[in-house]
Order: structure tokens, then sequence, then C-alpha cells
């Protein structure tokens, strides 16, 4: 990445500047703006977090990508959200009706302020995505233009909490981690002597998120507040939609594409869940995103034509083949587009599920039976790839080995998808609550199978996530499960493989009881979207190389690291599966602040008894500086019955080596065909 430091605009930085809201309450801002803005307005692009603007989670970040705004003329501000960082207040949830709110005051503050023009823009990844698109839907009048990276237009059907009706595990450590987030103490140097006080009443009030999320196993409206999908037509302004392939939420970018009816474009890369243009936005290669964002900010808040509107509504980057790794620093591929979404280009091809194969006719129908280990999932890789090593999915073929699978003949000629593969089974359960994994994969000739694709349903969410119904055991049922969206090339002499299985750990939470899943051979098929090469796409203008401005200075005491490891106990069946990170210890320079953490997940399940499954997980943070030093640990314990989720939480906060405040959680919520 290319450092700049000359800009068109010199550049200015109010460390910390309260916005005041209508109740009282302040919130903490970090703004990067041209040092004439007062005499020349600048429109004002806004990202709204609760990861603490300066205690060193997003301010390396902030500091390049900000600076480099406000040296083209913008005013970059950062905002802690109501009881996170500096801010006053208490944070109850996520994406909560108050945080939205507060967010519509912000932007009316920004728009009054002598240095802004009083249009204004909204960016963010993954939180910071979210409530762009939430806040869009709530027409403010100042905003303007959105830039939503890694996120969800559907709380329920498509986020870090279910998916396909199955609880992810991914629900049970993220709960962990915003405990974390939610106990970071505020900075003296800004708020004063109170810090202690707002320490305090934020770890007394803090909530239990999980516990929230257990209560609503179902599609209602807990899930609908906040999901823009309930109704398109309320977002106004134009919006720019990111992601990537290893992320979790690559669904998003196509249906808001197709679905929203302002002016819009859409971008999908090679990367996981990180800005397009960062070092760590792995796997390569990286973009110059912010300059893609200076033409999108031009446009909608300066009225410049910059040509961004006459490209591609649709940019992608197309995988080819790849030889299985949890890691890549590339992955090799091509740029093509897409004039519109849903495509034109894009035509269906349908095989058939038959005994082994997949076919163009249809074979009898044959019935097949599958019981998956529990552990089946151990290749699965994370939810959501952040471009660390062991992220991404490894060779399938374990876990191939211990599904159904459905092999194509060897390809006679290469074959492009664009988009979402569909399997409709016909299928049955000998229980009552049962779950599927269905995954597609490109077998090489030696064997070696990639995952390209997967999708989860929870058979008893096959008609309705609002209102599932429990299976009849032995009925046959006609299911389909969606796919994630995908852009893949597979080469000539590899085969096309679908594979199914009745588990998929530890990605998802087990069925209640060992179940045995049915298939119907010869009455199931795969619907691939196909896309011949087309010549434009070597016509495609080039994305810029990636820069950004300096990032901010820090003295790195320990580095970064990692570690996964999966064992398995073959006396007892069980599998351990343990993420270990630590997120090292620095130093930033110019606050003097020191910061440091790290967390261990591990996850434990038997064989054959769904009952033994374990999530245990455990953070911890530090910030410091001379003799003011806190920190704080927090803890997750969760199992279930056939009927109920128990879990057990701690809370522990220390100044220096006082205990300050300890807290604990025990709580059962009954399982809800899950």
């Amino acid at each position: 990445m290319k450092i700049v430091t000359d800009f068109p605009r010199k550049v200015r930085e109010i460390e910390n500047m309260f916005i005041p809201l209508s109740d009282g309450t302040r919130l903490a801002a970090r703004i990067w703006l041209p040092e004439d803005a007062k005499s020349d307005p600048v429109p004002v692009i806004l990202e709204y977090i609760p990861y603490g603007k300066r205690d060193g989670s997003t301010s390396g970040r902030d500091t390049s990508t900000y600076q480099y705004y406000a040296g083209h003329g913008y005013a970059g501000v950062r905002v802690d959200l109501r009881g996170t960082g500096e801010s006053d207040g208490l944070l109850a949830d996520e994406y909560a009706k108050q945080e939205q709110d507060d967010c519509i005051e912000v932007l009316a503050w920004l728009a009054k302020q002598p240095w802004c023009t009083g249009a204004c823009g909204m960016i963010g990844i993954s939180w910071g995505g979210f409530n762009g698109l939430q806040v869009a839907a709530r027409r403010p009048p100042e905003l303007k233009a959105v830039v939503t990276l890694c996120s969800t237009d559907d709380r329920y059907r498509d986020d870090i909490h279910y998916l396909g009706g199955c609880l992810l595990l991914r629900n049970i450590t993220w709960a962990e981690e915003m405990a974390a987030v939610l106990s970071h103490v505020p900075d003296p140097a800004v708020v004063g002597e109170r810090w202690r006080d707002m320490w305090l009443k934020r770890l007394e009030n803090q909530p239990l998120m999980l516990d929230n999320w257990l209560e609503h196993q179902r599609r209602d409206a807990y899930w609908k507040h906040g999901s823009v999908c309930e109704d398109y037509t309320s977002i106004l302004c134009p919006v720019y939609a990111v992601s990537g392939w290893p992320d979790g939420y690559t669904n998003t970018v196509p249906r808001l594409l197709s679905e929203l009816n302002v002016p819009r474009k859409g971008l999908m890369g090679p990367w996981g869940h990180q800005y397009p243009h960062m070092p760590n936005a792995l796997p390569g290669p990286q973009i110059g995103f912010l300059q893609e964002c200076l033409r999108w900010w031009d446009h909608w808040l300066k009225g410049k034509d910059t040509g961004i509107m006459d490209e591609p509504m649709y940019r992608v980057w197309m995988y080819e083949s790849a030889r299985p790794k949890t890691f890549y620093s590339e992955r090799p591929g091509r740029w093509i587009a897409e004039p519109s979404w849903p495509s034109p280009h894009i035509k269906p091809q349908s095989l058939m599920l038959n005994v082994g194969t997949l076919s163009i006719t249809r074979g009898p129908e044959t019935e097949l039976t599958i019981r998956s280990p529990l552990h089946t999932g151990a290749a699965a890789g994370r939810f959501s790839a952040w471009g660390v090593p062991g992220d991404l999915p490894a060779d399938q073929r374990e876990d191939d080995g211990k599904s159904l699978c459905f092999d194509s003949e060897p390809l006679e000629g290469r074959l492009e998808i664009h988009g979402a593969p569909v399997v409709e089974l016909e299928i049955s359960s000998d229980k009552p609550v049962a779950q599927i994994c269905v995954r597609l994969n490109d077998v090489a000739p030696d064997g070696a199978s990639t995952r390209v694709s997967y999708g989860l349903l929870n058979l008893t969410h096959r008609d309705s996530h609002e209102a599932p119904t429990a299976l009849e055991p032995g009925k046959r049922y006609r299911v389909r499960v969606q796919l994630k969206d995908s852009a893949y090339a597979f080469p000539p002499g590899n085969r096309i493989r679908v594979a199914v299985s009745s588990a998929y750990w530890p990605l998802v939470w087990p069925s209640p009881e060992p179940v045995t899943v049915s298939v119907i051979a010869g009455a199931s098929k795969l619907e691939l979207p196909t896309r011949a090469p087309r010549p434009e796409d070597d016509d495609l203008k080039p994305f810029l190389p990636a820069e950004s401005a300096p990032l901010e200075q820090a003295t790195i005491h320990r580095d970064f690291s990692t570690r996964e490891t999966t064992t398995r106990d073959l006396v007892t069946g069980e599998t351990t599966y343990v993420l270990a990170r630590d997120y090292g210890s620095q130093t930033i320079e110019h606050i003097g602040l020191e910061t440091e953490g790290g967390k261990r997940e591990t996850f434990r399940i038997g064989e054959d008894g769904p009952l033994t499954a374990r999530v245990e997980i455990e953070n911890w943070h530090r910030r410091g500086r001379g003799d003011w030093q806190a920190h704080a640990k927090s803890r997750t314990s969760f199992r279930a019955t056939e009927t109920e989720f128990i879990i057990e939480a701690q809370l522990d906060a220390f100044e220096g080596d006082k205990r300050i405040i300890s807290r604990n959680w025990d709580l059962r919520k009954k399982r809800e065909l899950i």
C-alpha cells in the first residue's frame, strides 16, 4: 500500500469533540478536516461504531483513512456510540432504535457546523455498514449517500446469529466479544476524573447480549427491526455495497443491487472482512478503495462528474480454481462486471443428484441415508474470514467423507458460475428436529476438494423462519437450500461435487438428538448460475493501486499471533477445536496509551452425542498510561440439554490489581426447534 503525505488541502485533526444530543447525552467524536474548512466548507463522511476511537481498536485505520479524505476536501468524522469509547450513556443492544435516533441527531449537528456544506455521507464496515443502511432507511435529509461494507439487509436470515434457521456458534463467540467491547474503559485524558464513574456504570449495567439473541430464535419483530429488507423503498439515497467472498456477508451485495430502487453500485473482491485497500485485506489483490470512494463521494456529495455511475453496476472478482488452503496472500482470478443485477448474462444449468453422481439426466429414485459424525465441519473455516492464517476452509476431503457426495464427470471444458447456486432436495428425517449443510466443492483430479460455496438449513424452518414446524419422522419433504453467492471458474478435468451432511461443527450448533437424514437421489437437483466469459471484461477500467494516509504511529511491544488446533481423542471420540489469539501489545504514541488483549475459544463435541457439545470462551484486555491501569476479563460457557440452552458467564474488571466489580450470569433458555 502506498502511503501518501502530500494532499491538495492541508489537514488538521480535532482529537476529541463532544456532540450534544437533545437528552443531554454527549457523543465523543474524532474529526479530521481541511485547515481552511471554515472559509471553504466541505461535506462530512461519518463512521459511527462502538469500538473506541482512540483505544487502539480502530484508531490506526481511522487515522490513515480520514486524514486521506480530509486531504481531498472532506471532514472525516469517527463517533463512538452511546455507552462506548468516551461517549456518555449506556449501550443496551446492537442496532437499537436509540442508536439510530442518536445518529440522526449527529448528522443534523454535523451538517450545521460552519466547516460543513450541509451534505453528509456514511461509511462503515460490519457494524458501521449495518447502521449506515439502517439510518438511510430513516431518511435524514442530511444523508446524501452511503458506502456499506460487509453488512446485511436481513438481521435474522443472513447475519452472525442464525443462518438458514440454524444457530451459529459465531452468535455465542460474538456475544462474548461484545462483553469485552462494552467493558473497555473510558480514557481519563478525554473525560477527566469521571472516567471511573462512567466505567462502573457501564459495567454494572452491561447486558449479556446472548440473553437477547437466544430470546428470539425465530425471525420475529426483534430481528425485523433494523432489517432494511422489510422495506427497501425506505432507502432514498444512493448506496455502494461492498464485500469479499471469504466474508460472512456475501449475499447482501447482490440483494441490495436487485431490490433497491436508488442509484447503486456493488463490489465483491477476493478479500475477507476488511477494507479493500488495507494490507490485511487478504487474500489479495487489494485495490485503491479510498480513491474509489472519493469518486463516489465527489459525485454524490460535491456534484462532480467522476464517471463512476457510467461504469457497470456490479464489479466482481471471479476466482480461478486453487488448491485448498486455510490462507492465501493472493487468490488468482480476474475482474468481471455486470451492467445490472440480476444479470441477463447468467443462465441456469440444472444437474440431477443421482446415486453418487451429478448428471444432466435424471436417474431412478433411490433413498440414501446419512448420519454424519458430529465433528463433521472441521474443515469449514471461520464464519467470516479476516485475512488471518487459519480462517479459510481447509481441504474438504475429511468432511466429504462424512457426507453424501454427488460428483459430476470430469469437466470437458471450463465452467464459470456467478450468483447463488441452489440445491433442491427430496428429504426425510427420523427425528422432528434436524439440520443439513450443503456444500458445493471443486474436486481436482488427485482428489483435493476446495469449497466453493455452502448453505445451511434447519429443516424445521423449511417453509418459514417466522413459524417453523417440527418434522414428521419418515415423511418426505421438498426443501430448497440457497447457497452463498459465488463467482468461480471450474477448470477442465475437475469435478463438481455436492456434499450433504447432517452436522457442521464448529460452525453450527447440533440438533438436540442424533439424526439420520434421507436424501432421495433422482428427485433432487443442483441449479448452477452459469456465466460465459464476456469480451467486455477485458476492457474494464482497472482499479488504482491501494494507497492511504500514514497509519497512526504505535510502538509494538508484542506482535499479533494466532493459533488454531483440532484434536480428536480416539478413545472417547471427543473432538476439541481451539482458537487462541493474542492481539499483541502496543503504545499509541501521540496519546501515550498502552493497549493489549487476547482471546481463547474452545469447542468440544463427541462423535455421536449432541448433548456433549460445549463452548468455552475467554476474552481479556488492558488499557493504561503510567500509574493509571485498567483491565477486564470476560468468560462464557455454553451447553445444552434436549430442551434448553444453558449459559454461564462472568465479568471481572480491575483498576490496577484491585478488582472493582464482578458479575455472574446463569441462564437457561428454551430451545425452539433448534
